[in-house]
């Protein structure tokens, strides 16, 4: 189980910094960004997609733990079931 999980981290890594040119801007920030010139405007790009990704990671880490946890509560009631039988 815990190979699965490495190897989609892995993959999810990969997919983000091979990602290319992602346009993640409203019309405001295209326009802003094509005045400044073309490395700034690279900068404003990556920022906001860094913004974006923070709050999907903070819930997939909540979530795995989450998930983790219950999983060692079931675990857990389970041979609390086993030990009474």
């Amino acid at each position: 189980m815990r190979k699965g999980v490495g190897v989609i981290l892995l993959l999810v890594v990969l997919l983000l910094v091979n990602s290319g040119e992602l346009w993640a801007q409203c019309s405001v920030c295209t326009k802003s960004a094509q005045q400044m010139g073309e490395k700034p405007a690279l900068g404003l790009n990556r920022g906001i997609l860094y913004l974006m990704l923070s709050p999907f990671i903070i819930v997939g880490v909540i979530g795995f733990r989450w998930w983790k946890n219950n999983k060692q509560m079931e675990a857990q009631e389970q041979a609390d079931m086993n030990k009474k039988a």
